[in-house]
């Protein structure tokens, strides 16, 4: 059976990058004992590739951001809302969402669900 994954890319500024991975260190472990089979944050490194559009420029990153890559991959997508519905309904998320505390603009991030076309 084909996984599901959900995809973000997030305008993360250098500054915060440690608050913000404090905060993903903490969702991971939520979002694996709801029953995520993988979850992975990733920092941006080499974002300037001559002849492709940048996930900086499709997010609007401002000067002095980064852009974080973050997925999380499910058995299907049922299991996905299965697991988000309780992810929401969960206090220690809702805690680390307060908009004013964020560490990045959550209006710029971009998410999507993805079928897994290819996976080895």
């Amino acid at each position: 059976m084909a996984r599901y994954v959900d995809g973000f890319l997030l305008p993360v500024p250098k500054k915060n990058l440690k608050a913000y991975e404090a905060i993903a260190k903490k969702a991971s472990k939520i979002w694996k004992e709801y029953g995520a089979l993988s979850y992975c944050e990733s920092v941006g490194d080499d974002l300037d590739i001559k002849g492709m559009v940048p996930f900086p420029k499709t997010i609007k990153t401002k000067p002095g951001e980064t852009v974080v890559f973050s997925w999380i991959v499910y058995k299907s997508k049922a299991h996905r809302d299965k697991v988000n519905k309780q992810i929401m309904k969960d206090p220690r998320i809702a805690a680390m969402c307060d908009p004013k505390n964020m560490p990045f603009d959550c209006k710029r991030m971009a998410y999507g669900g993805f079928k897994t076309l290819v996976e080895f």
